[in-house]
């Protein structure tokens, strides 16, 4: 039996412009990875990579070339029923690129658990079938305080259950100050995407009135040190996104008191696995994790809230419901009940793309067969 991949290049456009302090996006452009089996069945991943890189530096066009020229060709024989984990060791050799690896992995692992008839849900261990949902509110395009309460007053109607501000300098202290004294009791926190410096230590100092839950990523990824330092002016605790790239670097962070908090991305950790390992080490040293979004699609979404149902995910997270990023989601939309999600029950991730909606949005797609197992 062989495996086929089929990637997918979709444009989604969102609901609003979506703006943090290193860029604003419009539509999603991204790559849907599809496996299939010579008996017609398919597993989905989805590569959450920007079309530039701006957050990282994986971006769309390079996630497709990693794919096409490496990662296929370290997965050349592969039998449908290999474990994941022996998914996982063939493309740890290739460096770097781990939202490509996790796209494709995903892919391969919705595949092995549809035969199997399980779900992904209860293949990494979760513990709930629903799962508390915050929302991420952009910058302003205006950078007034009354298109930001408007806009904040919008997802607390729909009844999210958590509110993560935007922030970068110059859009800080009084932003979130505004939202606080309109919403005192509302968990409220915020993301710098790494926007500040050390040395904006009594800058950030000053949100510690203001009762958040964390601050998010507030130095550059690789200043390991100054977040230790930041973390040691700050009584609000600091978490950490970007620098969090592995299983190594988590443990550091915490080891090294650079973050008492960890924000777990499968994308940016390379897939589900790793990211089940970090919750595993976070748990084990009662450090609270949550999971952090990408504007996924429904693929993404479906994915990242099984994982979100683990039981060391004690923090809401950026699983927002369909409508909050697109108008039309390429799968069923997922709908926001009581400030939560249903985590999907079905084999694999428990979604798939709707057809002629996929078709609407693919502006590329290619074919691409491994070579036939044993």
């Amino acid at each position: 039996m062989s495996i086929s991949i089929r990637l997918h290049r979709i444009e989604v456009p969102l609901v609003r412009p979506f703006r943090t302090s290193f860029g604003t996006e419009t539509m999603r452009d991204l790559i849907l990875v599809q496996a299939r089996t010579s008996d017609g069945l398919s597993g989905w991943g989805e590569c959450v990579a920007m079309d530039w890189p701006g957050y990282s530096a994986e971006y769309t066009e390079g996630a497709i070339d990693v794919i096409r020229r490496h990662l296929l060709p370290a997965l050349a024989g592969l039998s449908p029923d290999a474990d994941p984990v022996a998914v996982r060791a063939r493309m740890a050799p290739i460096l770097g690129h781990p939202m490509a690896k996790a796209a494709l992995e995903t892919a391969l692992l919705d595949l092995w658990l549809r035969r199997r008839e399980q779900s992904l849900a209860q293949y990494l261990g979760a513990v709930t079938d629903r799962v508390d949902c915050g929302v991420s509110v952009g910058i302003p395009a205006s950078q007034t305080l009354a298109e930001l309460l408007a806009e904040t007053q919008s997802y607390i109607d729909q009844g999210y259950r958590r509110i993560k501000l935007k922030i970068e300098p110059g859009w800080d202290v009084e932003p979130v100050a505004a939202v606080r004294d309109r919403w005192p009791g509302m968990p409220l926190q915020v993301d710098a995407n790494q926007a500040f410096r050390r040395t904006d230590g009594p800058l950030l100092a000053r949100l510690d009135d203001l009762d958040l839950l964390l601050i998010e990523q507030p130095l550059p990824e690789d200043d390991w040190y100054g977040h230790v330092l930041l973390a040691q002016q700050l009584r609000t605790p600091v978490c950490m996104d970007e620098s969090i790239t592995s299983l190594a670097s988590a443990d550091s962070a915490l080891a090294l008191g650079a973050a008492s908090i960890i924000n777990i991305k499968p994308g940016r950790v390379g897939g589900y696995l790793t990211a089940r390992d970090i919750h595993d080490l976070c748990r084990s040293r009662g450090v609270p994790v949550w999971c952090g979004g990408m504007l996924e699609t429904g693929i993404g979404r479906a994915a990242n809230l099984a994982l979100a149902a683990l039981p060391g995910f004690t923090l809401p997270g950026d699983t927002s419901a369909s409508s909050r990023y697109y108008a039309q989601d390429v799968t069923e939309p997922f709908m926001l009940r009581d400030g939560q999600l249903r985590v999907p029950t079905g084999p694999g991730i428990g979604v798939d793309p709707l057809p002629d909606v996929l078709a609407d949005m693919t502006t590329w797609s290619t074919d691409l067969v491994l070579e036939e197992s044993a």
